[in-house]
């Protein structure tokens, strides 16, 4: 199994303490945060440092955003082997409608949609919404 540190090298990301908590961080989740749940848990580091570890974590596919149609965008871990690839990558995602959680259900993969010559597909974005199992239950 690899470990961070060699997940980050895999990516040339850069080892800092910073990444290594924010991705520890992220594993911990089982739900997707918003930028304000991670500023929330480090409230002594610099915002714009946690927001550029986002970024650089999504743009090598560390992370994937998710717009849950909350108007708050959500971020949780790629699956590893995860590129981020609409023909490959792309999973259902849940939304409580009770607790505003938002889960990737990695096992649920959108089927690939073909759209019609001339037009190029950049982002597929499958949300459903309802009650969860823990809100249900």
């Amino acid at each position: 199994m690899q470990t961070i540190e060699q997940l980050l090298e895999s990516k040339d990301i850069r080892i800092t303490a910073m990444r290594l908590l924010i991705y520890k961080f992220l594993a911990e989740k089982e739900i997707a945060v918003t930028l304000s749940d991670i500023e929330n848990a480090f409230d002594k580091a610099d915002r714009t440092t946690l927001y550029r570890t986002v970024k650089t974590f999504e743009e090598k596919a560390i992370v994937h955003q998710i717009d849950d149609g909350t108007g708050i965008t959500k971020y949780a871990l790629c699956e590893n082997g995860c590129n981020c690839e609409i023909e490959t990558d792309l999973h259902l995602h849940f939304h409580c409608n009770n607790c505003n959680e938002t889960i990737c259900l990695t096992e649920h993969k959108i089927p690939q949609i073909k759209v019609p010559e001339g037009f190029v597909s950049e982002n597929v974005n499958l949300v459903v919404k309802g009650i969860c199992d823990k809100c249900s239950g």
